[in-house]
C-alpha cells in the first residue's frame, strides 16, 4: 500500500472542524488510540480529486471511552451527539459537523434490515463498507506528528481505483442493504466509474429477491435526496436515476416507477444549476426540486404512490402532487408577461424549490426571466411601506393590494421615488373610494 500525506486529508476542512479534528488528534495520541480517517475521503486523496468532508474512524473498544474524549475536547461551545447503537457520534461546532464512528463490525439479520452493530477492529470496519474503494484508510498523527502514513485497504482496492470499477465485498452486499444501489448509481457517474459484472449479478439477484421491499421509506428517500444534494460535487442527477432505472431499481422501489424520457433533461439542468448556481440561493431542498421535475411525467396514482412509499407528508407532499398544474400554469402564462414588474406579481409567492423546478423545466427566454427576477428583481424593494399606505385611509387587504401595484410600476420604472410611489398609491386608494 503506498503512504501519503495524512495531513492533505484535513487541508479542506473549515476552520472550526479543523480546530475539533487537531484537538481530539492531540487527546487520541495521549491515550494511545489510533484515529483514521476512512472511505470517502481517502479515495478522493488517492484519486487526486478534492476532498470536502472527513470521516474518522476511532479504533478503540470502548465507545464509553471516545465519549468522554470527545466530551473532553478544549474546544469551548462544541456539542456531542452519539448514537449508541451504532457506534457513531455528530459533532457540532460552530455551524459545521464531524462524523466520528468507533470501530464495528456488523451483520444484517435480514435483507433490508438495519444492522446489529458490535465492537470491531480497523479491519472488520473496512470489511462491512459499501465497495472497495471505500474500503480504505489512513491513519491521522497529530498537529506537530509524522505527515506520512501509509493506506490501509481491503485487497484489490486500489486495482478497483486504476481501473475504474465499483466492486461489492461479498455476493450477498445489496441483499444486506438494498440502499448501496443507490449509492452506486451516485458514484459512478461522478466518478466516471462502473459497477463490476459481479457487482451486476449480485445487484440483479437482490432485484430478484425483493430485497428491496424490506427497507423503509425514509432510507430511500434520504439516498435519493442525495442525488440531487451531490450535483455541487459534479454529479448528474439524470445520470444518476437513468442506471437506477436501468438497473431495474426503480420498479423494485415501487412497482412501475420509470424516469421519464421528457424529464431527463430538466433533471440535468437542475443538476448545473445546484453546481453552477444561477442566482444566490434562498434556503432550499434541492431533492423538492428534483423529484417536483421527475414526478411531473409519472401518472397521478402513481405520483401518489411514490410520494407515500417515499414517506414525503405534509405540505412538501401537497407541492410534489400539484407541481404538475404549478408547471403546466407558469409554462403557458410566463412566455406572455409584459415587464418585470407581471413577472414578479407571478412569481413572488414560488417557493425556492419551486422556482428552481420551473427554471430547470422552462425554454431558454422564460430561464432568462426566472433568472433575471431571482437575481435582481427579488431583492428590490418599493420605496414606500404598509404604514405608508394606511395613512391614506386603508386598511386590511386592500394595502397588499396597493403595495403590489406600486412594487410592479417601480419594477417597471413607472415610478422611481418615494413622491412618485406615494402619488400612485393616492391615485389608487382615490380609485377604491378611500
Amino acid at each position: 500500500m503506498p503512504r501519503v500525506d495524512s495531513r492533505a486529508l484535513l487541508a479542506g476542512l473549515t476552520p472550526a472542524i479543523r480546530e475539533v479534528v487537531d484537538a481530539l488528534l492531540a487527546h487520541t495520541q495521549a491515550a494511545g488510540i489510533p484515529v483514521y480517517a476512512v472511505g470517502g475521503p481517502v479515495r478522493d486523496l488517492l484519486l487526486k480529486r478534492e476532498i470536502r468532508d472527513l470521516d474518522l474512524l476511532v479504533e478503540a473498544e470502548d465507545a464509553e471511552r471516545t465519549d468522554r474524549i470527545l466530551r473532553d475536547l478544549p474546544v469551548e461551545g462544541c456539542q456531542v451527539t452519539r448514537h449508541a447503537r451504532f457506534r457513531t457520534f455528530v459533532v457540532r461546532y460552530r455551524g459545521d459537523t464531524l462524523d466520528v464512528a468507533v470501530a464495528r463490525a456488523e451483520r444484517y439479520p435480514q435483507p433490508g434490515a438495519l444492522p446489529q452493530v458490535r465492537p470491531g477492529s480497523l479491519r472488520e470496519d473496512l470489511a462491512r463498507r459499501d465497495f472497495r474503494v471505500n474500503a480504505l484508510a489512513v491513519r491521522l498523527a497529530p498537529p506537530k506528528g509524522p505527515e506520512r502514513a501509509p493506506v490501509q485497504g481491503v485487497p484489490g482496492a486500489l486495482t478497483d481505483l486504476r481501473e475504474g470499477h465499483l466492486e461489492i465485498l461479498h455476493d450477498r452486499s445489496f441483499h444486506d442493504d438494498p440502499t448501496r444501489a443507490l449509492r452506486a448509481a451516485r458514484l459512478a457517474p461522478r466518478l466516471d466509474f462502473k459497477l463490476t459484472p459481479s457487482a451486476r449479478t449480485a445487484l440483479t439477484a437482490a432485484v430478484r429477491d425483493g430485497a428491496f421491499g424490506g427497507v423503509s421509506g425514509e432510507r430511500f428517500r434520504r439516498e435519493v435526496e442525495k442525488a440531487f444534494s451531490d450535483a455541487p460535487l459534479g454529479l448528474d442527477p439524470a445520470a444518476a436515476l437513468r442506471l437506477l432505472s436501468e438497473w431495474h431499481v426503480l420498479a423494485a422501489l415501487e412497482p412501475g416507477l420509470t424516469l421519464p424520457r421528457a424529464v431527463v433533461a430538466p433533471i440535468r439542468r437542475l443538476g448545473r444549476s445546484l453546481e453552477e448556481p444561477p442566482w444566490e440561493f434562498r434556503r432550499h431542498r434541492p431533492w423538492v426540486a428534483g423529484l417536483s421535475l421527475w414526478f411531473a411525467e409519472l401518472p397521478p396514482a402513481l405520483r401518489r404512490r411514490v410520494i407515500d412509499r417515499l414517506k414525503v407528508t405534509g405540505g412538501t407532499a401537497a407541492s410534489l402532487l400539484e407541481f404538475p398544474k404549478t408547471r403546466d400554469h407558469f409554462l403557458r402564462r410566463l412566455p406572455g408577461l409584459r415587464g418585470r414588474g407581471a413577472v414578479d406579481r407571478a412569481v413572488r409567492e414560488l417557493t425556492e424549490e419551486q422556482l428552481l423546478a420551473l427554471h430547470a423545466a422552462s425554454q431558454p427566454a422564460s430561464r432568462r426571466r426566472l433568472h433575471r427576477w431571482a437575481q435582481e428583481d427579488r431583492v428590490r424593494r418599493a420605496p414606500i411601506s404598509g404604514s405608508d399606505v394606511q395613512k391614506l385611509g386603508l386598511e386590511g387587504a386592500a394595502i397588499g393590494q396597493v403595495l403590489l401595484d406600486v412594487r410592479e410600476a417601480y419594477l417597471d420604472r413607472r415610478v422611481e421615488t418615494r413622491e412618485d410611489a406615494l402619488t400612485l398609491a393616492r391615485e389608487i386608494a382615490r380609485r377604491n373610494g378611500a
